[in-house]
């Protein structure tokens, strides 16, 4: 899943990206005629000469002046994430509340003397990791502060030390996905964990969110490759003890991991490292039948052949992919391994794909795993997706994503009312037709993690209240089901309503009182998981 090195290429600051990616004007028409009701031509691509930048509201002391910028673009760059809230705000030319400064440390040292400035002066401090999140993780909203810092790591990017024996590499949080593994390949290792934002996020940003990577069983959330974290918190430093495992009380990790900046800055980790795959195999298999597809991805998951991918999609999203035209639904299935070849897996996962109802097409072996059509067409499909959503932000539609879990009883239920609700609600929104098309992501022995995309005409000007109203109903969907509000996304400030739904007040309570131990003059992310 590893793209092709991209250093020299330039970031979209208001959308998902390489600029040199996005789709020029005619691309983004021609996904507008897809959707009835769109705009008759394209919204401007936003520049940062026509937003409302002031000057800072705040200044740093002359001995960290070195670490902070006030550039226009660099706080328009910081503003917000990537989610579709964002990219059409700034489309709208209403990007919210921008930072002031943009700090980018290169020490433990620098981020705790940023902390005590900023708590000393009430300055918000936002951890930004790579700026992907989708879930208004990384921007600000309120008045409870006079000034905004954004807090960006990616100058501490180094893999610092790694540990051959216990197969374990020491890394800065600061690192960005392809700089990561570029540090780690001469040593024949990988720390596999590819998110779909993989060329745009930050070590940091997969620990503080709690990150899924693109591998859909076995170990895939970031919490499963970690050894130790250090922290660096307004009330001092953290530094767990580097152990393969531990039952000395509560985790110090687990406090952290998730905690999405409101509690400290993680600055490194010690992660657990692989040995680089040699070996894959993949094959795609047909399904007439989406509740037979389900009942084959769990035999595959309750078996111990533990695919690295299972990604099952709906016939809407299967075509969309372009991996099915005649409206089936598609398992996309794939092995690998460092040290065996992984056929005789991949040959009885068909056994079970097949005993459910499934047509598998001839498997593909060797170092190209997606050599089987139906493959390739999803990983081509999985990697542009993000910018086809922003040609069509760009034609006023509302196309977003949100994903959940939930167990195996409830998941043919659960898929059910989403598609029927939200399908309703942004009719009503509207006036529209909507798309509502479903994927699973990651399959456990005990449930799965499905991924819905909702695409509509929007209200021209008013599309943010349109998803709005949509993700209201999605939210209560998905709490009458018992589905996680988020299960790879993080909650940020969009998903806390369904959250504080979701969490156990005694928690709740915990949480605030770490919160204020750790952080007493609330400058951290204010907003996010609490108050």
């Amino acid at each position: 899943m590893e793209p092709a090195d991209s250093a020299a290429r330039a970031r979209s600051w208001w959308g998902w990206g390489y600029t040199d990616a996005q789709p020029d004007d005619a691309e983004c028409a021609a996904l507008g005629a897809l959707l009835p009701g769109t705009l008759a031509r394209p919204l401007p691509v936003p520049r940062v000469a026509d937003l409302p930048i002031g000057r800072p509201a705040a200044t740093p002391p002359a001995a960290l002046a070195h670490l902070v910028t006030d550039d226009p673009r660099a706080r328009a760059a910081h503003a917000m994430g990537k989610a579709y809230r964002d990219v059409i705000r700034a489309l709208r030319g209403r990007p919210g509340r921008i930072p002031d400064l943009v700090a980018r440390p290169a020490t433990d040292q620098d981020v705790a003397d940023l902390l005590d400035w900023a708590g000393g002066q009430g300055v918000a401090v936002i951890p930004f990791g790579g700026g992907s999140s989708v879930v208004g993780g990384v921007e600000y909203r309120g008045d409870a502060h006079h000034a905004v810092l954004s807090l960006d790591l990616t100058s501490m990017s180094r893999v610092l030390e790694i540990d051959p024996a216990s197969r374990s590499a020491r890394i800065q949080a600061g690192a960005l996905g392809p700089v990561l593994e570029q540090q780690l390949r001469p040593h024949g290792l990988t720390l596999r964990h590819f998110p779909q934002s993989f060329e745009f996020s930050t070590l940091g940003g997969w620990l503080a969110t709690r990150a899924g990577g693109h591998y859909a069983t076995g170990p895939t959330h970031i919490d499963d490759f970690v050894q130790s974290l250090r922290v660096i918190t307004p009330a001092g430093a953290s530094t767990s003890w580097r152990l393969p495992a531990s039952g000395a009380g509560p985790s110090p990790d687990r406090l952290f991991l998730g905690s999405e900046g409101t509690l400290g800055v993680i600055t490194e980790a010690w992660l657990r490292v692989q040995e680089r795959p040699e070996h894959r195999a993949s094959a795609s298999v047909a399904f007439a039948d989406f509740g037979q597809a389900l009942d084959a991805v769990r035999a595959i998951a309750q078996s111990d052949l533990a695919p690295a991918n299972c990604r099952l999609l709906d016939p809407g999203e299967a075509l969309l992919a372009g991996a099915s035209p005649d409206g089936s639904s598609v398992l996309v299935l794939g092995f690998e391994s460092a040290t065996a070849p992984v056929g005789d897996r991949l040959a009885a996962a068909l056994v079970l794909a097949r005993a459910h109802g499934g047509r598998a097409e001839p498997p593909t072996a060797g170092r190209d795993a997606g050599a089987d059509p139906a493959v390739g067409a999803w990983r081509s499909a999985f990697l542009r997706m993000p910018y086809l959503r922003d040609g069509l932000a760009r034609m006023g539609a509302v196309v977003e994503t949100f994903e959940t879990a939930s167990t195996w009883d409830r998941l043919p239920a659960l898929i059910d009312a989403v598609r029927t609700e939200v399908a309703a609600a942004a009719l009503k929104a509207t006036g529209h037709p909507a798309t509502v098309n479903c994927r699973l992501t990651h399959a456990y022995p005990d449930g799965a993690a499905p991924y819905f995309t909702v695409a509509v005409a929007g209200r021209p000007g008013d599309e943010v209240a349109v998803w709005d109203e949509i993700k209201a109903v999605t939210t209560d969907v998905l709490h009458r089901h018992r589905a996680t509000v988020t299960h790879h996304h993080a909650v940020g400030r969009d998903h806390r309503p369904g959250y504080d739904r979701q969490r156990p007040e005694p928690f709740a309570l915990a949480l605030r009182a770490a919160k204020h131990a750790l952080d007493p003059h609330g400058i951290l992310n204010p907003g996010v998981l609490i108050d």
